[in-house]
């Protein structure tokens, strides 16, 4: 609830965090209060990046229609949450590689989209519905990429790094 989120928050910012995050699920108050519970915390006045996640990248189209009652598209419902979220005044959101593009399109400024679901290849998709690799991320309006399989399970994680670094 908002209170709660905004008493976490002021911990968080209080701990130094570069960025934290939110569900969009949560409503326009409850991330203004997020937004606020960091700036009361900030260290130095410096509060921390505040994104809110918007669909996961695991989330298909039927799972989200069938099993979350959100009626339309993925895209649509990953849009609707940008714009709450910008509503509320926070920086960005978490989005898949694929929609990006999207909210870059629609959102003015520098509303950051942060990109999980990064894969090396298009095949490669483990639990995630919507990826992308990471120069296609890159290219499709990524601000943030989060890689985490693709690294932590590779024979040779460092190598695999500089790879998507060079992407």
């Amino acid at each position: 609830i908002p209170n709660t989120v905004k008493s976490a928050m002021k911990i968080l910012a209080q701990g130094g965090v570069d960025m934290v995050n939110v569900h969009a699920s949560g409503g326009l108050k409850m991330m203004q209060q997020a937004k606020a519970g960091l700036q009361e915390g900030a260290l130095n006045g410096q509060a921390p990046l505040l994104i809110a996640v918007t669909q996961l990248t695991s989330t298909s189209q039927a799972q989200m229609n069938d099993e979350q009652k959100i009626q339309g598209l993925i895209q649509e419902s990953v849009q609707n949450y940008a714009t709450l979220t910008q509503s509320a005044g926070l920086d960005g959101v978490v989005c898949s590689p694929l929609e990006a593009q999207l909210i870059k399109e629609n959102i003015s400024g520098d509303f950051l989209t942060i990109t999980p679901g990064i894969r090396l290849t298009a095949k490669s998709t483990d639990d995630q519905t919507r990826i992308m690799t990471p120069r296609d991320a890159a290219q499709n309006g990524s601000d943030y990429i989060v890689v985490g399989r693709p690294i932590t399970q590779a024979d040779n994680p460092i190598e695999t790094y500089k790879y998507i670094l060079n992407e």
